[in-house]
């Protein structure tokens, strides 16, 4: 049984062992609280078929807070759209923000696990940065986590992932996220 005071996750103690000081290294910061480290993990699904049937928002929930570790927080349209048939307040997606312990525990199960049970996976673009620090990227299947049960799931929806860093530039960042091997192409 694991002790929750003394466990650390295996990406967090590798991050404070040897991520740091290569960094650190790489690119000559004077000040510890210079280098870059994880924010928060954002993930996002947007549910289309909620328009017909508000029950697979919920299912999606449900199904987010297994991969995510947490509970789900169902999103609401903002303002009515007749041409999309949506109604203000009409439930259309759901998200979860991770920080701390389990935001390390799930980058280290897609990292080492998700992303290579996606079909041809050939590793996630290099260039999807915002600017700021900031890496998003997509997958078409949900059902690559392994909390997910296959044949459970009545629908295959795909999700948003966000990776927010405190890196100021984009370099740095992809930097950061290679030292987790991060899987970039380019």
């Amino acid at each position: 049984m694991l002790d929750a005071a003394t466990y650390t996750p295996r990406l967090k103690a590798h991050y404070l062992s040897s991520i740091r000081a290569a960094l650190k290294e790489e690119f000559g910061y004077k000040n510890e609280m210079q280098i870059p480290k994880l924010d928060k993990i954002v993930l996002n699904m947007g549910v289309g078929e909620a328009v017909k049937d508000t029950k697979k928002v919920k299912q999606a929930a449900e199904e987010l807070s297994l991969i995510a570790g947490q509970k789900a927080v169902i999103n609401k349209a903002k303002k009515s759209i007749a041409g999309f048939r949506v109604r203000e307040e009409m439930p259309l997606g759901t998200k979860v923000t991770l920080r701390g312990d389990r935001m390390y525990e799930f980058l280290d199960r897609l990292i080492n696990i998700a992303l290579p049970r996606v079909r041809d996976f050939r590793g996630v673009k290099g260039s999807s940065f915002d600017g700021r620090g900031n890496y998003a990227m997509g997958l078409k299947e949900h059902i690559v986590f392994p909390e997910i049960e296959f044949d459970k799931v009545d629908e295959v929806l795909g999700m948003d992932i966000i990776i927010c860093t405190t890196a100021p530039t984009d370099a740095e960042a992809k930097a950061l996220l290679k030292q987790f091997n991060m899987p970039f192409t380019s």
